[in-house]
Formats: structure tokens, C-alpha cells, sequence
């Protein structure tokens, strides 16, 4: 960082008055920042604290969201009139399972297909028709995620990336404080402040009477409709396809 070395460090990376240096900014005012007090802060000056913590794009995003540098819209409800056209979307869409969610991943449509595959999930009550709640619950008689583990941290992530949109959001804050205080998992993940952007995912769920289904989750965003998005899951190989349509046909969907 070209600094003049010094005295052995007890842990790693750079001091509160080292980052002030190389950002360009007075020690005071770095620590107010650090604290989260009421003070102006520009994009130029939190362009220099980025560089100078090296941050990647996600992180970066987030600073300037906690900060509220920029303003980004905020997502509607569960109750949200849906987009003129989605439902005609989702149905053409037929033995493909997709849902529209918000930035919470609250469910807010879903065609047939996925209501085959996921009856607890769509028929929940609210603040569970959420698919990070069933992930991080694994109610009985719902599909169980095999690979949890590997995509827990993940989208905890991805959630603290939306959830930087809606910092003073009550209703939010309150969905944090539940998962919070319903699974120790979901808890630990959420302490470790990592963020990062939403990206397609490979997920194995484990379906009762059935067995394991392979999928590729994809996440679009809607142009109209900042915050909501069409996901969409596609089944990866033929074993998981041929499941995919016995459920179909055992819902009566297709022959």
C-alpha cells in the first residue's frame, strides 16, 4: 500500500488511520463513517474508501446503498398487482417451473408446474410462502435442499445485497429478526456481513416419493418492475427430468 512499515500488528489489514490516509480523509471523519453517524458523504469520497478497501462491484454497491448515496426503488408486497402479461408468461412457460419474487423472495405468482413441485411452499402463510425461510426451515413434507450446506451462505449474501435497498424497511427488519431467531444457521450467516450479487445456481432438492431432482435456478429481473423477478428452474440432466414430469403427471398436468 506504499505505507511506511511499522510495528509488528496483532491481526491483519489496515488501520482506521491508514484507511483515512490513503482515502484522502480526515481520521475523524472516517470514524464517524465507520459508526454510522449522520454526516455528508459523497460518491467521490466513497470511491476512494472502496479503492482503498479494494472492494469488488457488490461490495461497492453496498457501501453506496448503506450510505444511501443513491436511491434505488424499493419492491412491492406479496399483494402486488402483477406485470400486464406475466401470468400469459408463466403459463406458456408449462412443464418449466418458475415463480415471480420480490428482493425478499417472497412468492408473489407461480405458474402450475411449480405449485406441483412446491404445494407447502405456495400454500404457506405469510411470511412463509418465502423461499428463504423454506430453505433455512426445512419443513416437514416440503422438498429438501441436499446441497444446503454449499448454498446457504450463498444466498444469505444475496439477500444482504437486496437488503440494502430497504434499510428502513420495518417489515424487512422484522423478516431478518424471525429467520434470526428461528434458525442459528440463517443467524451465523447473517453475522458475517457478506454480500454479494444474485447469480445462476445450480440447486438438489430431495422430493418425498420421488428422489432427487437436479435444477438450474434462473433469476431475471423484470425492466418495469425493479426489485421483482421471474425465476425460472430448469431440470439439468435426464434423470431429473424424467422426475420432473412424474410429478406433472401425478399432479394431472401432463399425460
Amino acid at each position: 500500500m506504499g505505507l511506511t512499515p511499522g510495528a509488528r500488528r496483532r491481526t491483519p489489514g489496515l488501520r482506521r488511520e491508514e484507511v483515512a490516509q490513503l482515502s484522502g480523509v480526515g481520521v475523524t471523519w472516517y470514524t464517524w463513517l465507520e459508526q454510522g453517524r449522520p454526516i455528508n458523504v459523497s460518491a467521490h469520497v466513497l470511491s476512494a474508501v472502496a479503492r482503498t478497501l479494494r472492494l469488488d462491484g457488490a461490495e461497492r454497491e453496498h457501501l453506496y446503498r448503506l450510505a444511501e448515496v443513491s436511491r434505488l426503488p424499493v419492491d412491492s408486497g406479496p399483494g402486488m398487482e402483477p406485470p400486464e402479461g406475466i401470468e400469459e408468461i408463466l403459463t406458456t412457460l408449462g412443464r418449466l417451473p418458475a415463480a415471480l419474487v420480490n428482493d425478499r423472495t417472497d412468492i408473489l405468482r407461480w405458474n402450475p408446474a411449480y405449485s406441483a413441485l412446491n404445494p407447502g411452499l405456495v400454500g404457506a402463510g405469510p411470511g412463509e410462502c418465502n423461499t428463504i425461510w423454506n430453505l433455512f426451515m426445512d419443513l416437514p413434507g416440503y422438498s429438501h435442499m441436499v446441497n444446503c450446506d454449499e448454498q446457504a451462505a450463498e444466498a444469505v449474501a444475496a439477500l444482504r445485497f437486496r437488503y440494502s435497498r430497504h434499510l428502513k424497511d420495518p417489515q424487512w427488519q422484522a423478516f431478518i429478526d424471525r429467520l434470526c431467531a428461528a434458525n442459528s444457521m440463517f443467524a451465523r450467516l447473517w453475522d458475517t456481513q457478506n454480500v454479494a450479487p444474485p447469480r445462476l445456481c445450480d440447486k438438489r432438492y430431495r422430493f418425498p416419493g420421488i428422489g432427487e431432482i437436479n435444477f438450474r435456478s434462473t433469476g431475471m429481473e423484470l425492466t418495469d418492475h425493479p426489485g421483482i423477478r421471474l425465476v425460472v428452474l430448469t431440470a439439468v440432466d435426464e434423470d431429473s427430468r424424467a422426475r420432473v414430469d412424474e410429478i406433472l403427471r401425478r399432479a394431472s398436468l401432463y399425460p
